[in-house]
């Protein structure tokens, strides 16, 4: 019961010191001291508490569209081990289910954008579904490549690359720490695919698609974009924790690993700048790369023999 409440508390209100973590790495290297780590979570309690605008345009659509998003990626969030290393949810193929719960809530806030009539939004809502088309067959290419090798089809498959793939198991999570780093960028909306504080026109991917929300629709999706977030980051800390841990030193690390990639997140966003539009699908390519190395490495270490 109480791993199952810490469980719940860590992935309500640990997206958002990810997020404060993220902007006191880039005030750090930027040379000014930044806002509290907790700065994220006052400000979306801030546009909890204020009345959302709709325009006469909308219809239920974009009302609806910030609470499923949101119970997406709570729903997602069962399947995907949390501090404690298991899932609440674990059955076989649960990470197909994880893709498609997390892609509903992704369609509603694309029709949601749709929705207002704004071609401004429109095209942020296309290069939104363009990028999904490109990263969903690599997550899953490099996904059920792990299950195969390990014949667990869920996200626990993580813990057993090294003792399936024998002298490619490291290869085999450094080449999925990269693709999955590379996916967190990408549907965290972070440097260089894109820039959640950016308010120029050309650029905007993620943040022209909700320029007519606010109020606790806005909150909501805030806070959705968070948890969003850090359920890749917890993917990752899954293929990085060793088997066997003592419970208290899974928490302690899988918190450790969680915050050392929010300081890599960081830092990232702090040295290269946001990619080119016509860049972005080459970075993202190589996402595509790096789960057909995954693919050649398992099929050579299953049937290569």
């Amino acid at each position: 019961m109480l791993i199952t409440l810490l469980n719940i508390f860590i992935l309500l209100i640990a997206p958002f010191l990810m997020i404060g973590v993220i902007k006191k790495t880039k005030a750090f290297w930027a040379g000014r001291k930044g806002v509290s780590i907790f700065q994220p979570l006052w400000d979306c309690i801030r546009l909890m508490k204020k009345t959302s605008v709709y325009s006469k345009t909308t219809s239920w659509v974009f009302r609806v569209a910030p609470l499923i998003g949101f119970v997406s990626v709570l729903f997602a969030s069962l399947f995907v081990p949390l501090a404690n290393g298991e899932a609440v949810i674990n059955l076989q193929f649960s990470f197909i289910i994880f893709a498609y719960v997390l892609g509903l809530g992704k369609f509603f806030a694309l029709i949601s954008a749709l929705d207002t009539g704004s071609s401004f939004e429109g095209m942020g809502a296309s290069r939104e579904a363009c990028f999904s088309t490109i990263v969903e067959p690599a997550f899953f290419i490099a996904l059920a490549s792990i299950s195969a090798l390990s014949q667990n089809y869920t996200f626990e498959s993580f813990k057993y690359i090294l003792s399936e793939a024998g002298i490619y198991g490291y290869l085999l999570i450094a080449l999925m720490g990269v693709t999955l780093f590379i996916m967190l960028l990408i549907e965290g909306c972070r440097v260089p695919v894109d820039d959640p504080n950016t308010h120029l026109e050309l650029t905007m991917i993620h943040e022209v698609m909700i320029l007519d929300n606010s109020g606790i629709d806005l909150g909501i999706i805030t806070w959705t974009a968070a948890i969003k977030m850090f359920l890749f980051e917890a993917l990752i800390a899954n293929l990085l924790i060793p088997l066997g841990l003592p419970i208290i030193s899974t928490i302690a690390l899988f918190l450790t690993i969680i915050t050392i990639l929010s300081i890599i997140v960081g830092t990232v966003e702090s040295a290269i700048a946001r990619f080119r539009m016509t860049h972005i699908f080459e970075f993202i390519f190589i996402m595509s790369l790096t789960a057909l190395l995954i693919l050649a490495l398992v099929t050579y270490r299953l049937y290569g023999n």
